[in-house]
């Protein structure tokens, strides 16, 4: 799972329920709603057989022993990891892609940068000399031996965010060809004091860093800095130095990142109010300004930025690995299984112990999706729609490997019903919750919903939306380009020790066993809720396949137009 505080305290339960799911289907045709398929008695307690403590710690065991090396991308560690998950969706009957091949070639860059040491902001009589790691840090998604910006001018551009659902647009009538814009960390609901903005403080996708490189490249900006605030960023500055010191992995594109920004980084707090005041103006109150409807981007008056960043490049190609049970009358629709095959491989001992074997994360969403690919094949009834399973690479560095499968479907995205991803799911014993991540997106809740009736469970929201978990796993890859994706699990409220046991737990493991290597299978895990959460996933993967409906994402949903358009409506 990526960094960033995923971990908070959480408290709270689920208010009213929304109303019963209204599918509508997949393409323009008017075919009626129809409630989805009754399972029969004997698939589901085959489901049930299949998916036990028993096969989700044979595929746990496997997938994080010491013999995978911490299944880093570029490594040998994932040679052998993504040939033992290819040669066990072999030996469990599911068939290869279309073109006879289990793997999804991933093209990668890995990027060294090198800052200069300093980031000139010179005009209004005033020079100002930013410290890199100090005041900013900067990389670059362009890949090339140097990246340098000269003399570009700056422009705030307020939470940098174009947002027609909302009725906001920061670059309206704004020109940043040539110009390096700065621009405000989350979104003007998360960050703000008006909650009736955006989505209050459950953070949307226009407040993540990544959404605001994104929309600076689309208008042409040369460079693109965002101010670090701690409370709206919900992480230190700590968090965004780390990330930025390291090689970063990037996927290879046709432009070599040309179309990109030049610069891409932050700015602390304190730099950033220096580079206002040298411009004249009051940070205080531009921040202000920059939280209410109808804002204009405004030049900082006479400031230029001369940064620059010394590349080292190297080219690789990582896989996906994927299978598929093809279905058995509509097999041109597609059900995905996600999970993420990678985490950190060698590195710095902890405890005199080196290798990063990653069995929570995300080795729990691998055994889980082994075992219900297992629980299909032994199935009874035979799935209608044909079910994909897809163990991506690259997610600890960006959502690589599922970015890149969302750009280059196998399979085709108007025709793929929804998302299914499973990361990290906790060994602690069975759950009487089952926590939505993003909740309040798509019908997809309501297939959750009624499987976990099922199990004599209740759902509940994310009770942190504020920290944007939504974007942080390979779902929302899924969920950018239109696919409806649901990613939740147990967590909140253990059957036998309840909410107090479960929060310790898991602030132990964010504590002494996330990213580190003591994130290691232990034999004393109660692995029963990891596989009520998979038994779970099943019952809402059979029921999308026996249905000729497609689930929707939910009025107000910022995927709501990629569907439309993928679809064609």
């Amino acid at each position: 799972m990526l960094p960033i505080t995923r971990f908070s305290a959480v408290a709270g339960l689920l208010g009213q329920a929304l109303t019963s799911c209204q599918s509508q289907p997949a393409s323009n045709t008017t075919e009626a709603s129809q409630p989805a398929a009754t399972a029969t008695a004997e698939t589901a307690a085959a489901s049930t057989d299949t998916i036990s403590t028993a096969s989700i710690s044979k595929y746990l065991q496997a997938v994080s022993s010491d013999e995978m090396m911490g299944r880093k991308p570029f490594t040998v560690g994932e040679e052998r990891s993504t040939k033992y998950l290819a040669d066990q969706f072999q030996k469990l009957g599911l068939k290869p892609g279309p073109d006879g091949s289990y793997y999804q070639p991933v093209p990668l860059v890995e990027i060294t940068g090198t800052p200069a040491a300093t980031m000139q902001i010179k005009g209004n009589g005033q020079n100002l000399s930013l410290q890199y790691k100090t005041d900013f840090v900067a990389f670059t998604q362009r890949e090339q031996p140097q990246v340098a910006v000269t003399n570009s001018p700056l422009v705030f551009a307020g939470y940098g965010v174009v947002a027609p659902e909302y009725g906001w647009d920061d670059y309206a009538g704004l020109d940043v060809k040539g110009k390096t814009v700065v621009v405000l960390v989350n979104d003007p609901g998360n960050a703000g004091t008006d909650t009736t903005l955006f989505k209050g403080k459950a953070m949307t996708y226009y407040g993540r860093w990544t959404y605001k490189y994104e929309e600076a490249a689309r208008h042409g900006a040369t460079g693109v800095l965002i101010v670090h605030d701690t409370k709206p960023a919900a992480y230190p500055w700590s968090v965004v130095l780390s990330g930025a010191v390291s090689p970063k992995l990037r996927a290879q594109t046709a432009d070599k990142g040309a179309s990109k920004c030049a610069i891409e980084g932050w700015l602390t707090l304190d730099a950033a109010k220096r580079l206002f005041q040298a411009a004249g103006q009051n940070y205080d109150q531009l921040y202000a300004a920059a939280n209410q409807k109808g804002f204009r981007a405004r030049p900082l008056d006479g400031l230029t930025v001369t940064a620059s960043i010394q590349n080292k490049l190297r080219r690789q190609t990582s896989r996906n690995v994927l299978a598929v049970i093809p279905g058995t009358t509509r097999p041109n629709e597609y059900i995905i299984y996600s999970a993420h095959w990678d985490h950190f491989g060698v590195g710095k001992a902890i405890a005199g112990d080196s290798i990063y074997n990653g069995a929570v994360d995300d080795g729990t969403g691998l055994a889980a999706l082994l075992s219900i690919a297992e629980a299909f094949q032994k199935a009874p009834q035979k799935p209608a729609r044909s079910i994909v399973f897809l163990a991506v690479t690259g997610e600890e560095q960006g959502l690589l490997g599922s970015a890149y499968y969302a750009q280059h479907p196998v399979f085709p995205l108007n025709k793929t019903v929804a998302d299914l991803n499973m990361d990290m799911l906790w060994p602690y014993g069975k759950m009487k919750d089952l926590t939505v991540i993003g909740y309040g997106q798509s019908e997809l809740e309501e297939y959750a919903r009624a499987a976990a009736k099922e199990q004599g469970r209740y759902l509940l929201p994310d009770q942190t939306p504020e920290t944007g978990m939504f974007y942080r796993s390979d779902h929302f890859s899924f969920a950018h380009v239109g696919v409806p994706s649901l990613y939740a699990s147990g967590g909140f409220e253990s059957r036998t020790g309840g909410k107090e046991a479960i929060a310790r737990q898991r602030q132990n493991y964010t504590t002494n066993m996330y990213h580190k290597p003591a994130d290691q299978f232990d034999p004393n895990w109660d692995l029963s809720g990891i596989a009520q959460d998979a038994q779970l996933y099943f019952r809402v993967g059979q029921r999308l396949a026996g249905e000729i409906t497609f689930p929707q994402w939910k009025a107000g949903s910022e995927f709501k137009g990629a569907r439309e358009k993928s679809i064609g409506r």
